[in-house]
């Protein structure tokens, strides 16, 4: 066996041995990112509808009683939380501020399970409607103000699990967060791999010894 051909060998073992652990870091990298990034919530899928106003949401599951103020914002054309989640048997307040003007409560046609209905708008700051989830409201229903649903005064209520949800985690899309460490580190790995094959190409065409004037 000649010089070159174990010097070939032993380089490509050096070489192969390199490519394995930036192989390796990667992949780990990708992990690490994956694990940072994965973790997070889930949100009900409301209805584009119920969230026109891009209001406040509050989980209240495990609650018995939540409170929801009816012409909230700096208009007073808003409900606060705007979207809701809770468990069947909660009791929902909503209570008015007495901003904005006259607003009622009510599921819009063909809204969902919950048939919300406060009656006729009232601007009477205090005043209250109470609706007490059952397992026959499950599911998410839309309701807005009836005389202020073209400028946006609607909302959601989910009850239940048995809902189709969302991952807020990383945002609305799925794809992973990656820390900027670690794609500094993915990017340096990459080029170390390239490089190291390209040093293998060289020494496996032309032989394991680089003559001087082509250091």
């Amino acid at each position: 066996m000649s010089t070159d051909d174990v010097s070939r060998r032993t380089f490509m073992r050096t070489a192969g041995g390199t490519a394995a652990a930036v192989g390796g870091a990667t992949a780990a990298t990708g992990t690490a990112a994956g694990q940072e990034g994965g973790g997070g919530s889930v949100e009900p899928d409301w209805p584009s509808g119920a969230n026109q106003n891009l209001g406040t949401y509050q989980d209240a599951r495990g609650q018995d009683s939540v409170t929801v103020s009816v012409g909230a914002g700096d208009q007073g054309l808003a409900f606060d939380p705007s979207l809701l989640w809770v468990d069947p048997g909660t009791t929902v307040t909503w209570e008015w501020t007495g901003s904005g003007g006259a607003h009622n409560v009510q599921t819009v046609e063909d809204g969902g399970p919950a048939s919300l209905d406060s009656g006729d708008p009232v601007d009477e700051e205090g005043y209250t409607y109470e609706y007490e989830t059952s397992e026959e409201d499950a599911g998410i229903t839309h309701y807005h103000c009836v005389p202020h649903t073209s400028v946006g005064m609607h909302g959601g209520l989910a009850v239940g699990e048995d809902i189709p949800t969302v991952d807020t985690g990383g945002g609305e899309s799925s794809a992973v967060f990656v820390p900027d460490g670690a794609r500094a580190l993915t990017i340096a790995t990459f080029i170390a791999m390239v490089s190291t094959l390209g040093l293998a190409f060289v020494f496996m065409k032309y032989g394991g010894t680089i003559a001087p004037d082509e250091a």
